[in-house]
């Protein structure tokens, strides 16, 4: 089988592991653009991750039996439905369904239309917007915590968890100051503080069934004792304490069968890997955000655990 990968980080590199360790059948293993680790295991290929066009073209070129996509920016600007039109395998979400990564504010507003419990939120067209919600003391008064989000892409950089509303107004600017791209803060969503622990919980679908993976947990303050700025990539943990089966079932029964016949519902039944983060509060699971693939570190904890072919898995979600 000739396998492409998309993309080029530690996550790739998992994947690309993995495809290879327990594959029933020869592997031949394609990654663009990959990086020298990757490089070990696979051929790398010179094209950039959102050069839709040039990746179908590669895939019908070189044959490519199945393309798996690692990162987030290309589902969004629609590799799947391209690689499909062609008539080529490819596992991921189309461009629609990706929307629930892809804007904050549409995944806000998909969990409020199908009763999924999450936080508290309002959406803003503009800072100015945002900043006068916030001044009416909806999400709380001067010494409150609040989360400010741009809606679009933004590497894992795109969320703040402010200790205060001077915090919080001041993330809004930088916001839409430049820190991010201008495109992610078209608008910005804010959200009331949840408080509990983190859990993160994939599954792998193909529209209709899924299967659950482990559940994990990563570390997103860049300090230490959990203290700066959110990002994305700092470590995680996969193991039976991060989620009891109690609790799974709670949130299989809530956030992901709603979500997935949502999805149907709606016109996009989700194909791929959904990644649900989830805040687990005195008063029960919340989403805090949905990933519509593999994330960056989970993946890296999550996939020396799969003991099954990896390849017969995105197979049968490509099919």
């Amino acid at each position: 089988m000739r396998i492409l990968i998309v993309g080029s980080g530690g996550r790739e590199h998992a994947l690309a592991w993995a495809l290879r360790r327990n594959a029933a059948q020869r592997v031949e293993m394609f990654c663009a653009p990959g990086n020298a680790g990757i490089a070990q295991i696979a051929q790398r290929v010179p094209i950039k991750v959102n050069d839709v066009g040039a990746l179908a073209s590669f895939a019908e070129d070189s044959r490519i039996d199945l393309t798996v996509v690692g990162p987030e920016a290309p589902l969004a600007v629609g590799i799947v439905d391209e690689f499909k039109q062609r008539g080529l395998r490819i596992v991921g979400p189309g461009r629609n369904a990706a929307r629930l990564e892809a804007s904050k504010a549409f995944a806000k507003d998909f969990m409020c239309r199908h009763h999924i419990p999450t936080a508290h939120y309002r959406i803003a067209s503009s800072s100015n917007e945002a900043i006068g919600i916030l001044q009416t003391g909806e999400f709380g008064g001067e010494i409150d915590s609040v989360v400010v989000k741009a809606d679009g892409l933004a590497a894992g950089k795109g969320v703040i968890v402010a200790a205060s509303r001077a915090e919080a107004i001041r993330a809004i600017n930088e916001l839409a100051g430049g820190a991010v791209s201008p495109d992610a803060v078209d608008r910005i969503v804010l959200e009331e503080a949840l408080s509990g622990y983190e859990v993160s919980l994939l599954l792998f679908s193909d529209g209709e069934s899924f299967r659950l993976m482990p559940a994990a947990r990563d570390h997103k303050r860049v300090g230490e004792n959990d203290t700066g700025p959110n990002t994305g990539g700092m470590g995680s943990i996969t193991d039976v304490t991060v989620l009891d089966d109690t609790l799974q079932n709670k949130i299989v029964r809530y956030v992901i069968e709603p979500t997935l016949q949502g999805a149907r519902d709606e016109g996009f039944p989700f194909s791929g890997v959904l990644f649900v983060g989830l805040m687990v509060t005195a008063d029960g699971p919340r989403v805090l955000e949905y990933n519509v693939r593999f994330g960056d570190p989970e993946t890296q904890a999550i996939l020396p655990r799969l003991r099954s072919d990896l390849t017969e898995i995105f197979a049968a979600i490509a099919e």
